[in-house]
């Protein structure tokens, strides 16, 4: 009997030019701030990566690749929909790693969400949430 979660996973890392193994096997996450933090604006962020993939510019296709974006108040990004560009979502397309983001005052939603080089989600499970409040 086939398990079509998995075979349908298969595709979707196919169609990314990514192993279902180095999707399983990677963790996005934000090394900076720590979730809960109070910080001031601009926040110093600093993006993580692990496991079986690298991050690479925006455009390379390389498989078990990809770069960061942040999106600001935002969800995670459906596997397979393009990241939009906008004041509430930042692409770091040439692979940044770190950046300052100018924020108002008040309470905030991060998602550092994983994008394959033409800014297509990997999904949810390629992204990490953390909240902050910005004095």
């Amino acid at each position: 009997m086939f398990n079509t979660k998995w075979l349908a996973g298969a595709f979707a890392a196919a169609a990314f030019g990514t192993s279902a193994a180095a999707y399983a096997e990677t963790n996005v996450y934000f090394a900076e701030p720590a979730n809960g933090a109070t910080v001031t604006s601009p926040v110093h962020l600093k993006f993580g990566l692990e496991g079986d993939m690298a991050i690479k510019p925006a455009g390379d296709m390389t498989a078990n690749t990809g770069h960061h974006h942040l999106l600001i108040d935002g969800q995670p990004i459906p596997k397979g929909e393009v990241i939009p560009a906008n004041e509430h979502s930042l692409h770091y397309g040439k692979g940044q790693t770190e950046a300052d983001v100018k924020l108002s005052p008040g309470p905030h939603k991060l998602t550092l969400q994983l994008g394959d080089g033409m800014h297509r989600s990997y999904g949810p499970e390629l992204s990490q949430t953390i909240t902050v409040n910005v004095k």
